[in-house]
């Protein structure tokens, strides 16, 4: 049994890691941390726990904290990720995080994007990128993985065998995206409120989101050359989910047959990934609640272009449900314990 504490347990991934490691067989919820509802019980902040998880939350006393658990996941803001979380690698803790903090293999990207300095600077080399598909083996020996943004692992997962196999124009990719507003975290900001997103559908970020840099990174990694892509995200009128909607053009005339073909190779041992036939498309009712993420596949051939549509929930594989799955790698249990569970649906 490994002791898991969770640092930032009341936002919405926190809650979601909760939901997900209490029934994991493997794993002891130890300690959770909260600055705003020290001393309440996580089932006071969210009453669906109630007679479920009534542990209390605690402070961030680091020292207090530290001997309560083997693996720390941490759901903080950026600049906090960075102030805390090199006091649990020198104590030798391993480390999961959501934030952006170490993503990213070149600190002076990560600043120019999120308009910040980094903190902790000589740390950003020491972490794997949380994305067990392609950074399976590495996440496993990881000291400290910094877990994918929900729109990076839907745009990256969805482009991986093209790039892989060369089979696109790499300067002619267009990623429109779309989040449910828990993408957001659990805000009160005007944006966010039922009235202003109800019946409502937008764009924000446009050509400036930062994860526009997180997906060019991996993905130039893995077409072995620079890559620059138009990134658009949108925010939709329900809670949870997410469809991206990839376009590019093909190097080669293909049809959408052999490229089904091509993704279901390419992905073939890998249980949370599934593609799809052909003449079908994702919905995020489909993958809402758990860890899957599906992908589709068109070719227009009128243009030579690939459509490829993949769905997620941003909380689950997007945050939460992967952060579990690498949990998992780190820990040398079988990938899928504790996310077999289909999704919600309804």
């Amino acid at each position: 049994m490994v002791n898991v504490g969770i640092i930032g347990v009341t936002g919405y991934v926190g809650m979601e890691i909760v939901r997900l490691l209490h029934s994991h067989p493997e794993v002891n919820i130890s300690v959770i941390v909260n600055q705003s509802f020290t001393g309440m019980k996580m089932s006071d902040v969210y009453p669906h726990l109630k007679n479920v998880f009534e542990m209390e939350c605690r402070s961030l006393d680091i020292e207090g904290v530290m001997d309560k658990a083997d693996i720390f996941v941490f759901a903080l803001p950026d600049t906090a990720s960075q102030q805390i979380i090199p006091a649990f690698i020198e104590k030798n803790r391993r480390v999961i995080d959501h934030s952006g903090s170490f993503r990213y293999r070149d600190v002076k990207v990560y600043e120019e994007w999120y308009k910040v300095k980094h903190a902790a600077p000589d740390y950003v080399n020491m972490a794997v990128y949380g994305l067990p598909e392609i950074y399976r083996d590495k996440i496993r020996t990881a000291g400290l993985v910094a877990n994918p943004g929900c729109y990076p692992t839907c745009s990256i997962l969805g482009l991986a065998p093209l790039l892989a196999h060369k089979l696109v124009d790499t300067r002619s990719i267009i990623i429109n995206a779309v989040s449910g507003v828990s993408g957001a975290g659990r805000k009160t900001d005007l944006m966010y409120q039922f009235s202003e997103r109800t019946e409502s559908f937008c764009a924000y970020g446009v050509a400036s989101h930062r994860h526009t840099s997180e997906i060019e990174q991996e993905l130039s990694l893995l077409a072995g050359e620079k890559i620059r892509v138009s990134f658009t995200p949108h925010l939709a009128p329900m809670k949870r989910g997410m469809l991206c909607t990839i376009y590019a053009d093909l190097a080669e005339e293909r049809n959408t047959a052999e490229l089904i073909d091509i993704y279901k190779e390419y992905y073939r041992d890998e249980f949370f990934v599934r593609v799809l036939d052909e003449g079908k498309v994702p919905e995020t009712k489909h993958t809402a609640g758990s860890n899957f993420i599906d992908i589709g596949i068109v070719v227009d051939k009128r243009l030579n272009r690939v459509i490829v549509l993949s769905a997620l929930d941003n909380l689950g594989k997007g945050a939460a449900g992967q952060a579990v799955q690498v949990l998992n790698l780190m820990c040398g249990f079988p990938e899928n314990t504790g996310l077999k569970s289909p999704g919600l649906y309804l």
